[in-house]
């Protein structure tokens, strides 16, 4: 009994049942406030603000859109500012003042189809250099935009002429701890991972996990490349030791058989990067712990350094819905603090205990 209770605990702290399907949630960075995100069945979109007020929660704003709304970072901002972006349906990029959001402040059409995910670094304190957006898109197009730009992208990844287009699930920063370095990892429908790295404009490392990348996620955006999770269609994740690069064999990796469905999302906490957590399509959440192995290379038969991957430690499972969780979001703020939102119209916020 005792070590039940010395386990970290997943506790479902708020319920709110939505009017609407909420594709992605986030909080609103030094606020007791988050942000959903989804579209209303009349085929609008909408963002709501909540507040976290004396264990409820109360709507402070609702903005309708005209079109679908399936993702949003505020990893681009200032903290002064807190500008959310958000990807359509139509595949419209804007940049939203929450406080005066009839108009966006940027707007561009980044892609042809739906853009599916959405990432932000270089503001909020977290990554050095320019504030950047990454979108990918169903058409196949990955590309990266600064907001003090117009119309066009800073960078353009797409499929060579003649290669099919494969539709990108999603995108995510890393490697932005100085002025000039900066990652951008995409995961698509087909099970490839590609890193590109933005100094150098060009495909650093690409490998496939033979099921589609619904959800990829540096441990930390502005450090030296550490650690990479990639979760998939078939319930299973892969943790990639980044710090070493072998030049056939690539990076490192652990994979884990975590769910009974499609792991739709990693988070990893912002206060400990060794912490992460995965949303299951059975409205599971699963809380894990990377242990790094007694060394992390090691010289392989030809001589050269090779990574070494640790393994992955269950701490806690919860089941929060008979839907998928689709999103999650930890507070960048308060350690434990957690929203997620699922198909079941509900967002619900978390508390997380025992992290330390």
């Amino acid at each position: 009994m005792s070590t039940a209770l010395e386990k970290p605990q997943i506790i479902a702290h708020i319920q709110k049942s939505l009017n609407y399907t909420v594709f992605e949630s986030r909080w609103i960075p030094c606020s007791a406030k988050f942000v959903c995100m989804g579209n209303f069945a009349r085929g609008t979109g909408v963002m709501q603000i909540y507040e976290i007020q004396h264990g409820e929660l109360k709507l402070v704003k609702e903005i309708e859109k005209p079109k679908p709304i399936k993702c949003g970072t505020f990893g681009a901002s200032s903290l002064q500012h807190r500008h959310l972006a958000t990807g359509d349906f139509d595949g419209n990029l804007n940049v939203w003042n929450l406080e005066a959001p009839e108009c966006p402040v940027y707007s561009v059409k980044a892609h042809k189809e739906i853009i599916n995910a959405v990432d932000g670094v270089g503001g909020l304190g977290i990554g050095d250099g320019a504030p950047e957006i990454v979108t990918g898109s169903r058409d196949g197009t990955v590309k990266v935009w600064d907001s003090r730009q117009k119309d066009t992208p800073v960078v353009n990844m797409e499929p060579m002429e003649g290669e099919a287009k494969r539709d990108c699930w999603t995108v995510a920063f890393g490697h932005a701890f100085n002025d000039q370095d900066r990652c951008v990892c995409a995961g698509y429908d087909n099970g490839d991972i590609k890193l590109f790295d933005l100094r150098n404009m060009s495909l650093r490392w690409e490998t496939n996990i033979k099921n589609g990348v619904c959800s990829v996620e540096f441990d930390r955006k502005d450090i030296n490349m550490n650690k990479l999770v990639a979760t998939s269609l078939e319930g299973k994740f892969h943790v990639f030791d980044m710090r070493t690069q072998h030049p056939s064999k690539g990076f490192a990796s652990v994979s884990e058989k975590a769910h009974k469905s499609t792991v739709w999302q990693v988070r990893h906490l912002p206060q400990n990067r060794d912490i992460f957590m995965t949303s299951g399509g059975a409205g599971n959440l699963h809380l894990w712990k990377y242990e790094y192995p007694g060394q992390r290379t090691k010289k392989g038969s030809d001589d050269v350094d090779e990574g070494v991957a640790g393994s992955v430690n269950l701490l806690q499972n919860v089941t929060l819905s008979t839907q998928p969780i689709s999103s999650l979001d930890w507070s960048p703020d308060k350690q434990g603090l957690c929203v997620s939102s699922s198909f079941d119209q509900s967002v619900r916020v978390l508390i997380v205990t025992k992290l330390n």
